[in-house]
């Protein structure tokens, strides 16, 4: 494999690449930043269209040693090795691990995507925290979710903490992103069975019927779901809480969510 080699943390490339940690620069450059090599290593597996790769020269022999590297040689991105001191300009802060991608952006509308029948989808309301959101990703890949959906007016799907977070499960497990209103509308048309949780729930989450196609909701921990999910159609539903906190973070209520869903779906 041909690297070549930059070393000064004012290049151009090395630049432009920096300023993908900001969603500005994202939105105006149509190109995303993802760190790690079990991240791109699965981005590549999904499709998506690797631009430029930088490589920390200090972790080069360790990273060539893991079979994902073999799968950059043939993405026809340009390959970069830089000197330690100019790759931390654009690393993952501590958890850096010697490689960067820049990407595009991959298109993830709602109208694209496809779920199987039965399906059992994830909606997320105007959840804050990218982390929680790649946390949720992640649980979502290991239950055998169908989908998940981010539903919010600034949705980032593809904010490295999320993508990190994740493991890289927001390339690989079918995603959207939408406006809440057009989740809904979109569950509503696909005759989904809408099981919003909230901590006023009443009825307890192990009383659904996850067999049937299912939209499972969760909303932000600040603010919880918004008035849109408490229609006539849709059921609450509840985690119960025996000690003084009322609600559990949502990556865990995700999790406890999608698992019970899946021991439903595989009994």
């Amino acid at each position: 494999m041909s690297l070549s080699r930059i070393t000064s943390a004012q290049n151009p490339r090395v630049k432009a690449a920096a300023h993908l940690r900001d969603a500005r620069h994202r939105r105006k450059q149509g190109r995303i930043i993802i760190d790690g090599i079990r991240e791109i290593g699965r981005a590549v597996a999904a499709g998506v269209s690797l631009l430029e790769v930088f490589v920390n020269e200090e972790k080069r022999a360790q990273l060539e040693a893991l079979p994902q590297w073999n799968a950059l040689s043939r993405c026809g991105a340009a390959i970069f090795e830089l000197p330690a001191e100019v790759f931390s300009k654009i690393a993952f802060g501590q958890r850096e691990e010697g490689l960067a991608a820049v990407a595009e952006r991959p298109r993830r509308e709602l109208d694209r995507l496809i779920v199987p029948a039965a399906p059992l989808v994830a909606i997320l309301e105007e959840v804050e925290k990218p982390g929680n959101v790649g946390a949720v990703f992640r649980s979502a890949d290991g239950a055998g979710l169908s989908a998940v959906i981010v539903a919010a007016r600034n949705a980032d799907l593809f904010n490295p903490n999320a993508i990190r977070a994740s493991l890289g499960t927001v390339f690989t497990l079918p995603a959207a992103e939408a406006e809440p209103a057009e989740a809904l509308a979109w569950a509503r048309r696909q005759g989904l069975q809408i099981a919003a949780a909230r901590v006023d729930g009443a009825v307890d989450y192990t009383k659904i019927d996850y067999r049937r196609p299912t939209a499972i909701v969760l909303g932000s921990e600040a603010e919880g779901l918004s008035p849109l999910w408490r229609a006539d159609d849709i059921t609450a539903v509840r985690l119960p809480m025996r000690g003084s906190a009322d609600s559990l973070n949502i990556s865990a209520a995700a999790a406890v969510l999608f698992y019970e869903a899946l021991r439903q779906r595989s009994g």
